[in-house]
């Protein structure tokens, strides 16, 4: 399944002072050289933060790590726990399943 950012996206973001001291603390848990490591942790507070995951949350995320966006958003592409498009506060997911007898 392609997933894609959303066409409309927000001018910029930035970390609240709480979420900020948090991303520190999460980037200081990995040696030097792998902080690239916190990238699920800090997208996932950047998305808790914003209510979706943006393109701007994702390159500030990626400047945080010293990584190439692209990079970042290989991962946020990868995992579904990410949502790329603003949601409802309510998802209804429809799947199929066998009955069971």
């Amino acid at each position: 399944m392609l997933r894609r950012l959303h066409p409309i996206q927000p001018d910029s973001f930035a970390f609240t002072p709480e979420n900020l001291a948090w991303a520190r603390g999460q980037i200081s848990k990995y040696p030097e050289g792998r902080q690239a490591s916190a990238i699920i942790p800090l997208l996932w507070r950047a998305q808790e933060q914003h209510g979706w995951l943006t393109r701007p949350a994702i390159e500030y995320v990626a400047s945080m790590l010293g990584m190439a966006y692209i990079r970042a958003l290989e991962v946020a592409t990868f995992y579904f726990m990410f949502q790329l498009p603003p949601w409802a506060r309510w998802r209804i997911s429809k799947f199929a399943a066998p009955l069971l007898a």
